[in-house]
């Protein structure tokens, strides 16, 4: 395979993750925040894989994806911390509400009504013991493989 193919290939496994995501999402599993953070790096390595497509320029475009998916699995990883509770997440969606004693009541109730229902720290789905943000880490650092295989093969 060329250097072009290998980044049409990769660019096609963040479009499938993205695709995968949104048919969970369309089956009832609401996205946490992380989990909507971690699309946008595969927004950017399927833009990245059209751009090689438009200009035929694959080394620096496939660095760029390699560190687009890369983010992407740093994003998931970081998720996977936080199902697994080897560290906190962000206070608004690990269940974290701050210091509840200083608020007047008008004040909690905004904040109740504000909160997101999906939490960081559940795992919603998974299948062989890895939950979604794990998989999407595993494929996360093979498409970050194959963006540098292509940026290696160049044009």
């Amino acid at each position: 395979m060329t250097g072009r193919q290998i980044c049409y290939l990769a660019g096609a496994g963040s479009a499938f993750l993205l695709i995968a995501a949104l048919g969970f999402q369309a089956a009832g599993y609401a996205p946490c925040e992380l989990c909507i953070l971690q699309r946008w790096p595969h927004v950017a390595a399927v833009v990245v894989a059209a751009l090689v497509w438009l200009t035929g320029r694959v080394r620096a475009l496939a660095v760029l994806g390699m560190i687009a998916a890369g983010a992407a699995m740093g994003f998931a990883l970081y998720h996977v911390g936080v199902e697994m509770t080897w560290w906190a997440g962000p206070a608004h969606c690990s269940g974290g509400v701050g210091d509840l004693t200083r608020l007047s009541t008008a004040e909690l109730m905004t904040r109740l009504q504000s909160a997101p229902v999906v939490r960081c720290d559940e795992i919603a789905w998974s299948f062989l013991g890895l939950s979604m943000a794990a998989w999407n880490a595993l494929l996360s650092a093979g498409l970050a493989g194959l963006w540098a295989i292509g940026a290696r093969r160049g044009a």
